[in-house]
């Protein structure tokens, strides 16, 4: 026994008119082939088929179902026929009266225990008395078909069939269908396509949000493993590690003659200046060593991007280049990882596809020629304007200096005359310092220019002190105290003003700048050895994350255009259903079949919308079904095609209140099928943004292995990207199909807490009432005529039950149960359509009313040619006493 799971999609053909289409297995195939790949699925290795036919056609089809039952596949194939109307009548004994509903005549093919019969007499779908439908209703015939097509359903009845004589019953049902309007429904579907797309700013700039910590471990360790590999860039003794060693060393005998020079001697004796000058010239030569092996390691480093060569050629040069050990090895993993994790916070695609471009801008290695205009920033020209000016100007004197000078001058001046004239010392001191120090900072025939702040400070000082000495008078101890204490300011202050003037002449003359550019080239070097580690991978992943992200935003595209309003159909024009101004929701069902050519007469085979079709194009007062067939959203009635090209049937027709059975009124519903309608809950535009996500996930699942495998190329992404394109197509129709409470076929984690008032605004009361309800003939409604009705069982325990309901709403239901007391269904069913809830009871045919009978070859006199051989015409032997 196969699961649902292994199923893909029930296959529903009709008999009743144009089965002569099918006299051959490959028409057979051709109609599957045309049913399951307008719904994008591939060939059923478990197919099963929904055949819709009459009592008599069991005898006429013969050929049909044993075509259908010698299907080709990998798997068993499962028939569920639907039978619908009366049989012909057997002979009535004495009375010589042909009574209807007398026994079921159907040939061997169909007694295999993979086939099942179910015999509905009469749909039942008068509301009341005065109600005169037809037996075969195709209002109330549409839904018990696509009741019978969700897989779920379909597996249990033929299973519980299965178990009773014959594989034979008669249906009962008792139905409750939950459902949005067709505008909620519509608006919700797009708020979803445009939540899950984004905002399309037209800027495209990357916005990396995404912090290191949260990247996957194989993406981290791209991103973060060359920022960890900033030392140890140069070989020891090797040519680059001697031509830094050399040039820093110059710059080290230039620091230390500068302490020299900053003390006194180095400002009365020339030989310091002379000593820095010749060491700072060594080390402008050392620099442009160094800077020209940097140039040739830039140059070699790569061109478009780095690459083992240019790695081998980096380790000739004295550059330890490290090994990329096993960065690269899961970067599809980690790209599927943090795609996920971003969509399943709720990041609109293009926000993704935005974090995917800033990862790529991250992680992408830069070429060594792409670095080299930072060699300017370190050129010879940038350490002359980095420097000052040639004939420095001296720094802006401290405040503390000023004070010294002025608490010089005027602890110098405290003198009556004529000694008044010893308070010029310290002021001339500061004059002849200046002066000294000017020249001994000489550049060419140009002394440096010295601070007056000084001077005017102590000249002002010995003024002061001459005016408080005349007007206090002091003795003359004090007036030589306060000079040697002058001295010794003044001896402090010179010192500082030398000290720097002379840090800033060596400033001027490139000590500071020397030392910025090496210490920049250097750091340009070990950037590009860090932009070759694990070079390849980085690069490679780089090219992925791009590719990701014009995926997503391609997907987003389509999503945009499919969430864009249809241009209204022009005036008189059909597909005026429920689906009918939707143009992501107006296409027809992909299991139906294609409209029939003209030549078919108008109702091709297997073509059941056309048989069960409603017209309401027509006015309201005038019979929606007329004898001739025809679908009223067949293009050439002036119907309005489907998205295939073929026309457009709608699952209800179009009326007042989204009312599903053509006229609007609610009486035409069938007397065994409540609607409720919601409007729509807080969670429903959330919801479906997450089932889209999750279609996206798993159209992308393929391209995350060619990643893995190193084939992320153009042709991967072109294929991912129609792939996006199918599901989503895909996500339309199983939410037409199914309905809003049934999950996509794909992980649905965010569904956990769904429930019916959150995505319907209904209550899941009802539905759990329906389906806990007991078992007596009461609960539901028998379809079967009153003659009919005669040749089922009379044991009331022969009868099977099917209690069936929505996955989705499994656990608010059992907790209804659970509030009210109720014991759970045993055995209830779970199904993947949303839509659906309810009860089945299959009761048995007595015995003697099925009759089965051997089909033989006709045997004619003629020659049997090719096709003869290929596909032989089949007709019925029946017994003897088998009477009409």
């Amino acid at each position: 026994m196969t699961s649902p799971e292994d199923t893909t999609a029930v296959v529903r053909l009709d008999l009743r008119a144009g089965a002569a289409a099918l006299a051959t297995s490959q028409a057979v195939r051709d109609q599957v082939a045309e049913q399951l790949g307008r719904a994008g699925l591939p060939e059923p290795d478990y197919p099963l088929f929904l055949v819709t036919d009459t009592p008599a056609g069991l005898t006429d089809h013969q050929l049909q179902y044993e075509l259908l039952s010698g299907y080709r596949a990998v798997g068993e194939t499962r028939i569920l026929v639907l039978l619908v109307g009366s049989s012909p009548g057997s002979y009535a004994g004495g009375e010589e009266a042909y009574l209807p509903d007398r026994r079921l005549v159907r040939p061997t093919t169909l007694r295999a225990a993979t086939t099942g019969l179910v015999w509905a007499g009469d749909l039942r779908s008068a509301r009341n008395a005065l109600d005169r439908p037809e037996p075969d209703d195709p209002a109330a015939l549409a839904v018990l078909v696509d009741l019978l097509s969700v897989p779920d359903v379909f597996v249990r009845v033929l299973e519980s069939l299965r178990k009773l004589p014959d594989s034979v019953a008669a249906p009962g049902v008792r139905l409750l269908e939950q459902d949005l309007p067709t505008e909620v429904r519509d608006r919700a579907w797009r708020d979803a396509l445009t939540r899950f797309a984004g905002e399309d700013t037209g800027t495209g700039d990357p916005v990396d949000i995404t912090p290191d910590a949260r990247l996957p471990e194989p993406l981290r360790a791209l991103v973060t493993g060359r920022d960890r590999r900033s030392h140890g860039h140069r070989r020891p003794d090797d040519v680059a590690d001697r031509a830094h060693r050399t040039c820093a060393e110059s710059l080290d005998r230039a620091d230390r003659d500068l302490v020299a020079l900053r003390s006194f001697p180095g400002l009365l004796h020339p030989a310091r200046r002379e000593a820095l000058e010749a060491d700072l010239h060594q080390a402008r030569e050392d620099l442009d060593g160094f800077r020209a092996l940097v140039e040739r390691a830039l140059r070699v480093g790569g061109g478009a991007a780095p690459t083992a060569e240019a790695a081998a050629r980096l380790g000739a040069l004295g550059l330890r280049v490290p090994t990329a050990d096993s960065a690269g090895e899961r970067v599809g993993e980690g790209l599927r990882e943090l795609a996920g994790t971003l969509l399943g916070d709720g990041l609109t695609l293009r926000s993704v596809a935005q974090h995917f471009t800033a990862l790529a801008g991250r992680v992408e290695p830069v070429p060594g020629t792409a670095l080299l205009h930072r060699l300017a920033d370190h050129s010879e020209e940038s350490v002359t304007r980095g420097s000052a000016t040639e004939y420095a100007a001296p720094p802006r004197t401290p405040g503390t200096v000023l004070l010294m000078a002025g608490a010089a001058g005027l602890l110098g001046g405290l003198w009556q005359w004529p000694a008044v004239l010893a308070a010029l010392l310290v002021p001339v001191l500061f004059v002849v310092v200046a002066l000294l120090g000017a020249n001994r900072l000489r550049t060419g025939r140009r002394a440096a220019r010295w601070t007056m702040g000084p001077r005017v400070a102590a000249v002002a000082g010995a003024v002061a002190g001459a005016a408080v000495a005349y007007a206090a008078d002091p003795p003359l101890w004090l007036g030589g105290s306060g000079l040697l204490a002058g001295l010794g300011l003044t001896a402090e202050a010179v010192r500082r003003l030398w000290r720097d003037a002379a840090d800033s002449w060596a400033a001027g003359r490139g000590t500071t700048a020397l030392r910025t550019a090496l210490d920049g080239l250097d750091a340009l070097l070990a950037e590009l050895v860090r932009e070759h580690w694990a070079a390849e991978e980085r690069l490679y992943c780089a090219d992925a994350a791009r590719s990701v992200a014009g995926m997503l935003r391609a997907t987003a595209a389509a999503a945009d255009a499919q969430a864009a309003p249809e241009p209204l159909a022009p005036a008189g024009a059909g597909g005026s259903g429920p689906y009918g101004n939707d143009g992501w929701l107006d296409g027809p069902s992909a299991l139906e079949t294609p409209e029939p050519d003209a030549a078919d007469g108008g109702a091709g085979d297997g073509d059941w919308a056309a048989a069960y079709a409603w017209d309401n194009t027509r006015d309201r007062d005038s019979d929606p079904y007329d004898d001739r067939g025809s679908d009223p959203y067949d293009d050439r009635d002036g119907g309005a095609p489907g998205p295939y090209g073929a026309p457009s049937p709608a699952p209800y027709p179009a009326g007042p209140d989204d009312a599903p059975w053509g006229s609007g009124e609610s009486d035409r519903a069938p007397r065994w099928l409540d609607r409720e309608t919601g409007e729509g809950g807080p969670d429903l535009v959330a919801t479906l943004a997450g089932d889209l996500r999750n279609t996206a996930m798993a159209a992308m699942a393929p391209y995350w292995g060619a990643v893995e495998r190193g084939q992320a190329g153009a042709l991967a992404v072109a294929r991912t990207e129609e792939r996006v394109r199918e599901l989503l197509s895909a996500a339309r129709h199983h939410l037409w199909r199914y309905g809003v409470l049934a999950p996509p076929p794909y992980p649905a984690d965010h569904r956990a807490h769904t429930t019916a008032a959150g995505l319907l605004g209904t209550d899941s009361l009802r539905v759990a009432e329906l389906v806990g309800r007991e078992a007596d003939r009461g609960a539901v409604v028998q379809l079967s005529s009153p003659e009919q009705g005669a040749l089922l069982s009379r044991d009331p325990e022969a009868a099977l039950w099917i209690r069936f309901a929505p996955g989705t709403l499994q656990g608010e239901i059992e907790a209804a149960w659970r509030k009210s007391g109720s014991p759970p269904a045993e055995e209830a069913l779970w199904t993947s359509s949303g839509r659906y809830a309810g009860l089945i009871r299959l009761t048995p045919l007595r015995m003697g009313v099925v009759d089965t009978v051997l089909p033989r070859q006709s045997t004619g006199g003629g020659p049997r040619t090719g096709a003869d051989h290929a596909e032989p015409t089949v007709r019925a032997e029946l017994r003897e006493d088998d009477r009409w």
